[in-house]
């Protein structure tokens, strides 16, 4: 046979040109099948040409290897060997393909990986460089520690030094991160509230360009005025006035040329460090920084695209209806596209600059901020979309002394459910009420089955002891205690009760600018009350069991002949429960894939002792002048061991990622 001939070369010497390509295409022929058997093991989806590829590898290595173990007139008896040989060769090689180069990528695709490789390695080395002048490295390796304020200090002061330097997506991370008071001792929020988003504009040629390309023609068959000099510059976006040709009053915001490619590549070097920080150290793990990373991700690719941001004004305007406390600007659609955004122009001052204009009219200002509070709050406790970052710069002060918010490229979504555990959690606070506040915080949370509700009751009544006692002034610092508290028991705040307090507690910031010592605690607290006395209004009452009846009028059509059923049954004896361990077919395909690989690691186990046992023993019928029969059976059992273990390698590789 051919590939005996194969398996002889080593012991003859060099063989001919001519003995050689006939043998060489036997053997590929004969060797094909273990690959194409490789792929089907391993379960890869892997193309004719990488097939082919290991083919020939897999020839020249056992060929070469198994031909050594023998001398002439053996092949026959490791002929087995050399075909499982072979077999494992070629899955070994066809993995180390699929983690270099995945399946489906082709030439072209390769040398664009290799390069935002490239572009990847060069931003690494530049945050690297600005973390090692800040002197990030030397803080962490160690856990942000609220018992050690000056370390913290130091700290926080390298990170945001370094994040300000490494450019927009890194600023906008630490922008998020100084919302989470949940998460980070007070050093780092005071310090991380000192990134800035704004940069020198763009040139206005560059801005031009970018409107022809989005509009499609020059802007001037859309304006018939356009301001060159913006109004407003930030990382992502700048922002100018403009008049279309009926007269209408503009803003522009127009994107940044370029800032795409420049934050999906931050963001993909975010996630990395983010994976690698949890792989590492415990105070990443328990601050889910790869959970952080995602979330972050996905808001700030909704911020580059204004078609969601236009999306977000109009469900907000929707759900506010026309009797919003607060002006919304109104959309042009038919010039809005991923990266130009034309709104009303609204004639006010930023809220941040506005306390001359407010002392000259007299403004109320107590009465402005429990406005603007009202506002979030029906937002999110009624209409369940609501404004996620109400800092000063996104509110305008109108010359009636109302205010119109802007910029609505982050918001939040609250179902129904989530919304009425907030409104029984602000009650609970209002009425000092353990019991209650943790039956809401049980509702709202996440993994709720594994908590110990009487431990956390008695936790929730020390924490209202400490904050809403006889002559305490509470403040959203409460909520932080509040949420260590509950993550102490083991229960994982979900990322839109975050932002409903992340929320909450800029527009404390926008609201101590605005009115001093005004309480957003006791607002909102007096607000969830009268919320919650509308709902206990005759007709809201009524209201609602109508509604509830209606839902369940079909259960209660079945209920006669259930009913009756189930009597039937008790009368004849026949009653039963079952109850089905694995009825989830997803659970199934788990136990049988875990079930799976057990076994094959015991029989592969298994094989590969019997291999050694049978090559090490010395008994057996003389198969040839160097090998006896044990030793062939012994030499097949180990291969087939080694493909076994292979399987379950790339099996355990696969369910981890």
């Amino acid at each position: 046979m051919i590939a005996g001939a194969l398996l002889a070369q080593p012991s003859e010497g060099p063989p001919s040109s001519a003995s050689l390509i006939p043998a060489f295409a036997g053997g590929f022929f004969f060797t094909f099948v273990p690959a194409l058997l490789a792929r089907r093991l391993l379960n890869l989806k892997s193309g004719v040409l990488r097939i082919v590829l290991c083919t020939v590898a897999a020839i020249a290595i056992s060929g070469s290897t198994v031909g050594r173990l023998m001398g002439q007139g053996e092949e026959w008896s490791l002929l087995t060997v050399f075909w499982g040989v072979t077999l494992a060769l070629a899955m070994l090689i066809l993995l180390v393909l699929e983690v270099f180069v995945p399946s489906g990528v082709g030439p072209i695709g390769l040398a664009k990986e290799l390069i935002r490789r490239i572009h990847r390695t060069k931003r690494y080395t530049q945050v690297s460089i600005i973390s090692a002048r800040t002197g990030l490295p030397r803080y962490a390796t160690g856990r942000p520690s609220r018992n050690s304020p000056e370390r913290n200090a130091a700290f926080a002061a390298a990170l945001r030094r370094t994040l300000e330097e490494s450019g927009v997506t890194f600023v906008k991370l630490g922008q998020l991160l100084s919302t989470r008071r949940d998460l980070l001792p007070k050093e780092f929020i005071d310090e991380l509230s000192k990134l800035q988003n704004e940069v020198p504009p763009a040139p206005w040629e560059e801005v031009r360009r970018q409107l022809h390309a989005e509009l499609g023609t020059a802007p001037e068959e859309y304006f018939a005025e356009f301001d060159a000099e913006p109004l407003a510059a930030a990382s992502i976006a700048q922002v100018h006035r403009a008049v279309l040709h009926d007269g209408s009053a503009v803003v522009v915001k127009v994107q940044r040329p370029g800032i795409v490619r420049v934050v999906e590549r931050d963001l993909d070097i975010v996630r990395r460090v983010a994976t690698s920080l949890e792989r590492r150290f415990g105070w990443a793990r328990n601050i889910g920084a790869v959970d952080l990373a995602d979330g972050f991700a996905d808001s700030l690719r909704e911020e580059l695209d204004f078609h969601v941001e236009a999306r977000n004004l109009a469900a907000v305007s929707a759900a506010s209806g026309d009797h919003s406390p607060v002006r919304l600007p109104k959309v042009h659609q038919h010039l809005t596209t991923s990266r130009v955004l034309v709104m009303e122009a609204l004639d006010g001052i930023p809220l941040g600059r506005a306390d001359e204009v407010m002392s000259q009219r007299g403004t109320d200002r107590d009465g402005l901020a429990r406005t603007l509070l009202a506002a979030l709050l029906r937002q999110v406790m009624t209409d369940g979309i609501f404004h996620a970052d109400p800092h000063p710069g996104n509110m305008l002060l109108l010359a009636d002394d109302s205010v119109a918010l802007l910029d609505f490229g982050s918001v939040g979504r609250l179902d129904t459910q989530l919304q009425g555990s907030l409104q029984r959690l602000l009650v609970g606070i209002d009425q000092r009420d353990p019991a209650g506040l943790r039956d809401a915080f049980i509702e709202i949370m996440d993994r709720s089955d594994a908590v110990d509700g009487e431990s956390l009751e008695r936790s929730l009544g020390r924490f209202m002891a400490r904050h809403l006692g006889p002559g305490l002034m509470p403040d959203v610092e409460m909520f932080t205690d509040l949420f260590r508290i509950v993550s102490a028991h083991g229960v994982a705040v979900p990322a839109e009760v975050a932002a409903v307090f992340r929320a909450l507690a800029t527009l404390e910031g926008t609201l101590a600018h605005l009115a001093p010592g005004f309480n957003i605690v006791n607002e909102s607290r007096a607000f969830a009350s009268r919320e919650i006395t509308a709902q206990l209004r005759p007709a809201s009452l009524r209201q609602a069991a109508e509604d509830e009846l209606v839902s369940l009028l079909p259960l209660l059509r079945r209920l006669p002949r259930r009913a009756d059923r189930i009597t039937a049954d008790l009368e004849r004896g026949k009653f039963t429960v079952n109850t089905r361990i694995f009825s989830d077919p997803a659970d199934q395909r788990v136990l049988s894939g875990l079930l799976h690989q057990a076994l094959v690691a015991v029989l592969a186990a298994t094989t590969g002792i019997m291999s050694v046992v049978l090559l090490a023993s010395s008994g057996g019928p003389q198969v040839s002048d160097q090998l006896r029969l044990y030793e062939v059976f012994g030499y097949n059992l180990l291969v087939l061991s080694v493909i076994m273990m292979l399987r379950v390698l790339v099996g355990g590789f696969r369910r981890e990622s």
